[in-house]
């Protein structure tokens, strides 16, 4: 298991971050319901095949957050490095994978930000956002700063996660993790997939995990595939892991009918699987969108809809998800809207 040096550090600050969603932003925001109802379902679709300018047109979103978010990250790893990025040594050939993919679709996505040129095995990359230029041979691991997921992951937005398949079962053996909603990368690493999820309510007895990892296990190189996960955030964060729950916990008892649009967030993660071609490792990654009230209910349709989920959620699901505190007020806010 790859650890840092640096000794774990129990986060003392965790600000919410300092940035308003534009109008380009709300009108590309990944809104999840498609019926007034909540229902579990595996939901997926091809993904990287949204419309121009949407969410999902390419398989790694770049958007006006970008600087905001890797620097987040960075913040997150400098004080919390050994829970937020593990990988055990068996998945060395799977991040030379995640780095493969990485590279070449942000390079070919966004050129104007990104650059690769690779000569057999001496790569040059090119990071303009974040001025950042750095020669490597690929596959020696030496020759970068850090693990090839850690690496590139910095420079990315979303968190990344690498499922090892093996004895007919599917394994988190790896991970770059800063922006959890309510999981451990810590805790969770080495579970199987059933394990991983393991806390969620109704679902296993509806068979929506088996017939995911059946779906996952089955999944052909380069055919990447997408779902929309949805919870509820105050605040803009968008990390809200365990290990920092004295932090983001409190604010769930300071939501009021006046204060509900302004910190309430409705919380998207774009969830996306890929089977990487040479390792065969399946690529997780988690893109985290966030939308507070005031901005949703720039869409009414938006807005009565989410209303009409949230009043039929069972109680299970209002428990799991955080929402007993507050989930009254947020009817009532939008109803009022």
């Amino acid at each position: 298991m790859t650890q840092s040096e640096r000794p774990i550090t129990l986060l003392t600050e965790s600000p919410p971050l300092v940035m308003a969603n534009s109008r380009q932003t709300i009108e590309r925001f990944p809104f999840p319901f498609t019926r007034d109802q909540f229902g579990y379902s595996v939901n997926v679709r091809p993904a990287a095949q949204g419309s121009p300018g949407s969410f999902d047109e390419f398989l790694f979103d770049i958007d006006e957050t970008y600087q905001v978010e890797t620097a987040e990250r960075e913040r997150i790893l400098s004080l919390d490095h050994a829970r937020r990025y593990i990988a055990f040594p068996h998945m060395i050939d799977a991040q030379w994978d995640f780095l493969e993919l990485g590279m070449t679709s942000l390079a070919a996505d966004y050129p104007q930000s990104f650059e690769l040129t690779r000569n057999g095995d001496q790569w040059h990359w090119r990071n303009r956002l974040l001025n950042l230029e750095h020669s490597f041979t690929f596959g020696d691991a030496t020759t970068l700063p850090q693990e090839p997921l850690e690496y590139l992951g910095r420079q990315m937005q979303g968190d990344f996660c690498l499922l090892d398949q093996r004895d007919n079962d599917l394994y988190l053996d790896a991970g770059l993790v800063t922006f959890p909603a309510d999981w451990s990368l810590a805790f969770n690493i080495g579970m199987t997939f059933e394990h991983w999820h393991g806390p969620v309510p109704l679902a296993h007895e509806a068979g929506i995990f088996n017939r995911a990892k059946r779906f996952i296990m089955n999944l052909q190189p380069d055919d990447p595939w997408l779902r929309l996960n949805w919870s509820i955030t105050i605040n803009r964060r968008l990390d809200t892991s365990p290990e920092i729950s004295h932090l983001w916990g409190p604010d769930r008892s300071t939501v009021t009918i006046k204060n509900a649009g302004s910190i309430v967030h409705l919380r998207v993660e774009v969830q996306t699987l890929t089977r990487l071609s040479r390792s065969h490792a399946v690529l997780f990654t988690i893109r985290t969108y966030l939308i507070s009230l005031d901005d949703l209910a720039t869409h009414p349709e938006w807005a009565e809809r989410f209303r009409r989920v949230l009043l039929s959620l069972p109680d299970e699901i209002i428990e799991y998800k955080g929402l007993t505190r507050f989930r009254d007020t947020i009817i009532n806010w939008l109803g009022s809207r």
